[in-house]
């Protein structure tokens, strides 16, 4: 199923989500810093949300609160609600 995830608080103004039975298909950021973004995404595709959302959670960039890792994390924990 695909999410649309409105990230805070980081240069990506969009995360899609594609996620079916728990198992990460696919990851799109828009806008951000497009390599980190393309590296991530491909890392977390075929893992569960729940690995990725351990792994991403926390994480910071430069003295922000958070990341778009970090966002991705809480875009995964709405679809596992």
């Amino acid at each position: 199923m695909q999410y649309h995830y409105k990230p805070r608080g980081v240069c990506s103004r969009e995360i899609i989500l594609d996620v079916e039975d728990h198992i990460i298909q696919d990851v799109q950021f828009i806008g951000g810093c497009h390599g980190n973004a393309q590296g991530v995404a491909a890392l977390c595709r075929g893992r569960r949300a729940d690995e990725v959302i351990s792994l991403l959670s926390g994480i910071r960039c430069g003295a922000k609160n958070t990341s778009c890792p970090a966002q991705l994390a809480l875009a995964l924990q709405e679809t596992e609600k």
